[in-house]
């Protein structure tokens, strides 16, 4: 076991490992918070600090906090940014309503490396203390909610990113397949024809219009309640500190930060609520294209196969050669799960009461997984699994002209009652629509599969290519 020291707060004493750079109030919510073995995210650890850091500069212009400690302050924070003592964050994901004792780990940590620089040593709390000086016109209440703010705004360019990039893969093969003729399905049917570039670039469509919604967001979460102290009345805050402040973090982060409403700020997690939505909202879009993509890699020669995926690894234990879609599988999977991590958040965001919502630690938490699982699995599967698709045209070729559905085509040609003896005929033989129309005199072959590629492709239907 390690070497314990004493340190005391207001409940009493309690023992800290001699190496922690954390205190007593950190320690007590160690031991009583033993649920998830789940630190705190690191981007949320460093919003916190960033808080740190703008609050001491901010504290300092009017006088409030002494220019010495202001620097011992900024220095902790500076090397924790650094991503120095990451690992003195110590107290798990669902601990105390609000975030109490991580934003006391916060406070302890600060001090503590602050003293230790100043000639200090551990657990004694002078010159800085971790209360009066590090926390200084800040609260539990007000900081917590600014640094989930804060650390969704530094998630959002990798989620969105990681969708652009999709998105931007889907287009790509939509160009290369544009002239790829195949069989439309709906209700899982044969239904008139399609190209798979068409199918691709509505996949391309759909994903960059869930990232333009995920973005849209982004201006409310700019806006923060920090200055509004224990209740948004800006208790014991020094004069103008709320604007001062967030030109420090502005500064810090490159961020537009600005001041709200700050009574709303800490009873409302709309807009953290909101950004959930648009999250959800992706995730059942990709668990969509996913499913789609399995289906059209089926097979492969009992299903459609008219994809392939690029092969990542064996497939079964007992079946020698089988491959499977299994990083599409994987983001099917995290999509699920992304949709547990909504429905969590929605419940938190309705459960504040009056002036606090003390939910905040595990709803933040959600909001960060759900984050970064989708960043990481979308980012996985483009790289992985889409930027190798291999199209099997002569498998699309072969189900388009085995489809009755191709002589709706003949509608504005022949006539509806003319084309509907075709597909009887078609229905009746198996015969390809192709192969009756050129014997019945009625369009040649090349005329027909000219028609085919433009009807495929939106062209004289009053559609678009797309």
């Amino acid at each position: 076991m390690s070497e314990m020291r004493i340190e005391r707060d207001s409940l009493g004493e309690v023992q800290v490992p001699e190496d922690a750079w954390y205190g007593a109030q950190t320690a007590r919510a160690v031991a009583n918070f033993p649920i998830s073995g789940r630190r705190p995210d690191r981007d949320f650890v460093l919003a916190h600090v960033r808080i740190k850091l703008a609050a001491a500069r901010a504290n300092c212009q009017p006088g409030w906090l002494v220019k010495e400690k202001r620097d011992a302050i900024a220095a902790a924070c500076e090397r924790i940014l650094a991503g120095e003592f990451l690992d003195q964050f110590v107290v798990d994901r669902f601990q105390a309503g609000a975030g109490t004792s991580h934003n006391m780990n916060t406070n302890e940590v600060v001090a503590n490396l602050a003293n230790v620089a100043l000639g200090g040593q551990k657990g004694v709390y002078q010159p800085v203390n971790p209360n009066d000086d590090v926390n200084m016109g800040q609260s539990t209440n007000d900081t917590i909610p600014t640094a989930i703010r804060l650390t969704v705004l530094a998630k959002l360019p990798r989620l969105t990113a990681a969708v652009r990039a999709m998105a931007a893969e889907f287009a790509r093969l939509a160009e290369r397949e544009q002239d790829t003729v195949k069989s439309g399905r709906t209700h899982l049917q044969d239904a008139v024809p399609t190209t798979l570039g068409q199918e691709f670039a509505g996949y391309a469509w759909t994903l960059n219009r869930c990232a333009a919604s995920i973005e849209a967001v982004r201006p409310a979460l700019c806006e923060i309640g920090l200055g509004g102290s224990a209740a948004g009345t800006g208790l014991n805050t020094s004069p103008d500190y709320p604007i001062r402040v967030a030109a420090e973090l502005a500064t810090l982060t490159g961020e537009p930060i600005t001041v709200g409403n700050l009574v709303a700020q800490m009873q409302s997690m709309n807009d953290l609520g909101r950004l959930s939505n648009e999250i959800r909202a992706l995730a059942l879009e990709l668990t969509r294209i996913s499913n789609d993509l399995r289906l059209l890699a089926s097979g492969p020669r009992t299903g459609l196969g008219e994809i392939q995926l690029p092969p990542v690894q064996p497939g079964s234990s007992i079946m020698p050669g089988k491959v499977n879609p299994v990083m599409f599988e994987m983001l099917n999977q995290v999509c699920f799960q992304v949709l547990g991590q909504d429905a969590a958040v929605a419940y938190m965001v309705q459960a504040g009461q009056l002036e606090l919502n003390v939910m905040m630690p595990a709803l933040g938490s959600a909001l960060f997984d759900a984050m970064d699982w989708l960043t990481n699995a979308m980012n996985a599967a483009t790289e992985k699994n889409l930027k190798g698709i291999v199209v099997n045209r002569e498998r699309c070729a072969f189900f388009i002209h085995q489809s009755v559905a191709l002589a709706t085509l003949l509608n504005t040609q022949i006539g509806y009652a003319a084309a509907a003896e075709v597909a009887k005929a078609s229905e009746q033989s198996g015969r390809p629509v192709r192969e009756i129309v050129a014997e019945r005199g009625l369009m040649d072959a090349a005329a027909f599969d000219a028609l085919v590629l433009a009807a495929a492709n939106g062209i004289g239907a009053g559609g678009g290519a797309g």
